[in-house]
C-alpha cells in the first residue's frame, strides 16, 4: 500500500528503489511483459503512484544462466591445488549479474581453472569466497574446491582473515582512528548502504594516516569486518569520503579516477589444508600512484 512519501513517484523508479539488486531497466522490461498491476489493473512504467494504491509486481522465475569461460588475462599472485590469490584490476566485475554476464573475474577464472572451482556459491559465483567492488582494485582469494571454500569462509566469519586497504580520501585527517558503526541497506536508495541500527550488521574499520596533503589524505584501512561498501560508507560518515567515489562522495566527482581510489593491498589467511599462515602484499596500481603524484604537487 502506497504511503505519502511515494506519492507522484513513477512506479518503475519506486520498484527499482525498493527491490534489492534490480535495475530500473529490468523493472521496465517486466512491466512491459505485463508484470505490473496497480489496483488490480495493468499499468505502464510511467504510472505515478497515488496514496492508497495497491501495487502488485510479479518477478518471473530466473532463467538458468550458464557462465561462459573467457580468455581474459589474470594477474595471479599465488596458486596451488586449493586456491588462488588474484590481483583484480579496477573496472572488472567479480561475478556475473544482470547487465554484466561477460568480462567478469569469474569468466576469466573458468577459462584458467576449467572445472577446478568450488561450487558452494552456485553457477554464477564459482570459487568466489569474498568480493571487492567493481571500481576497487586489489587482492582477493578464490577457492578451487568446497573444502578450501568452507575453511576460508570460516576465517572470514571469525574475523581472522586479514584485509588491509589503502585509499585516498577527501580532507585533512591528522590522527588515526576507528569507525565502529553498523551498516545496512538504505531505505531511501536500495542500491546504497548506510549506517543504521535497523536490519544491519556490526562493522568496524580502523584507519591510519600515511600522509596528509591538505585537501586529501592517503590512509591505510584495516577491516575487522567485511560489509558491502564498508570503507566507503564509514569514511563518508566521518566527512572523509574516498576520492572518486560517485556514490558516497561529493556530487562533483574526480572523473579521471573512474571510480573510488581504493586498493585491497594486503590479504592474510591460514591455508585451508596446510594450516600455515600466508600473507600477500600488492603494489599500488598505476591509477593510484598517478593520483598520489598529482596531490603531492
Amino acid at each position: 500500500m502506497i504511503e505519502n512519501e511515494n506519492q507522484e513517484v513513477r512506479v518503475d523508479k519506486f520498484l527499482s528503489d525498493t527491490i534489492e539488486d534490480m535495475s530500473r531497466s529490468s523493472v521496465a522490461s517486466i512491466i512491459e511483459d505485463g508484470g505490473l498491476l496497480v489496483n488490480d489493473k495493468l499499468q505502464n512504467k510511467k504510472y505515478k503512484l497515488k496514496i492508497g494504491d495497491k501495487v502488485q509486481f510479479t518477478v518471473p522465475d530466473p532463467v538458468e544462466y550458464t557462465v561462459e569461460a573467457e580468455e581474459i588475462p589474470l594477474d595471479i599472485v599465488y596458486e596451488d591445488s586449493d586456491l588462488l590469490v588474484v590481483n583484480k584490476p579496477k573496472g572488472m566485475v567479480v561475478h556475473p549479474a544482470p547487465g554484466n554476464y561477460k568480462g567478469t573475474l569469474v569468466n576469466a577464472l573458468l577459462y584458467h581453472c576449467k572445472d577446478s572451482l568450488s561450487g558452494i556459491n552456485g553457477v554464477l559465483r564459482p570459487g568466489i569466497v569474498h568480493r571487492i567492488d567493481k571500481n576497487t582494485s586489489g587482492l582477493l582469494i578464490v577457492a578451487k574446491n568446497d573444502f578450501a571454500h568452507n575453511r576460508l569462509a570460516e576465517q572470514i566469519k571469525e574475523h581472522s582473515f586479514k584485509r588491509e586497504y589503502q585509499a585516498v580520501v577527501y580532507g585533512n585527517i591528522k590522527e588515526n582512528g576507528t569507525v565502529d558503526a553498523p551498516i545496512g541497506r538504505s531505505k531511501k536508495d536500495r542500491k546504497k548502504m548506510c549506517i543504521t541500527y535497523e536490519n544491519s550488521k556490526n562493522a568496524v574499520t580502523h584507519y591510519e594516516v600515511i600522509q596528509s596533503y591538505g585537501n586529501f589524505t592517503h590512509i591505510k584501512c584495516i577491516l575487522e569486518t567485511g560489509r558491502t561498501h564498508q570503507i566507503r560508507v564509514h569514511m563518508a560518515s566521518i566527512g572523509h569520503p574516498v576520492a572518486g567515489d560517485d556514490v558516497y562522495g561529493p556530487k562533483k566527482v574526480i572523473t579521471k579516477l573512474k571510480g573510488q581510489c581504493l586498493h585491497a593491498k594486503v590479504i592474510g589467511f591460514v591455508h585451508p589444508r596446510t594450516e600455515e599462515y600466508m600473507e600477500f602484499n600488492s603494489e599500488l596500481p598505476e591509477y593510484f600512484r598517478k593520483f598520489l603524484q598529482e596531490i603531492q604537487q
